[in-house]
């Protein structure tokens, strides 16, 4: 049997995750203002998302279809910048999780690039 990130993480810190981690998102001078729907539901579909990111159930596509990340975050306006911030708010929100060090890095390390690959404009200078 594969063990699996989701496996490894287990759903309750997934569920952890992404509560804690839109706390600090909704807070974010810097990036809030990307986040305008109701966060329940922004919270649910991240977690269900995610639990299939890290190779559980695929619930998210079950109801909603492909994930198509970026034609999903193609309507907001996305910067480099506004991608570090999240990636610091998911840094520090996968730093609270009560899993090993080994495991809280390598989580971080798969959102990072999915994290870039979302910038859709460059910085106006």
């Amino acid at each position: 049997m594969e063990n699996t990130m989701f496996d490894r993480i287990g759903e309750e810190n997934i569920k952890m995750l992404v509560d804690r981690f839109y706390d600090l998102v909704f807070d974010h001078e810097q990036i809030a203002h990307l986040f305008k729907s109701d966060k329940d539901e922004i919270k649910e579909k991240q977690r269900l998302f995610l639990t299939q990111f890290f190779g559980g159930p695929a619930v998210y596509s079950e109801r909603f279809g492909h994930p198509r990340l970026r034609a999903r975050h193609m309507p907001h306006s996305i910067t480099e910048d506004d991608a570090v911030a999240w990636l610091s708010c998911m840094a520090k929100a996968i730093g609270t999780l009560p899993i090993e060090e080994s495991l809280k890095d390598e989580l971080f390390k798969r959102f990072v690039p999915t994290a870039m690959f979302m910038v859709n404009t460059g910085e106006e200078t």
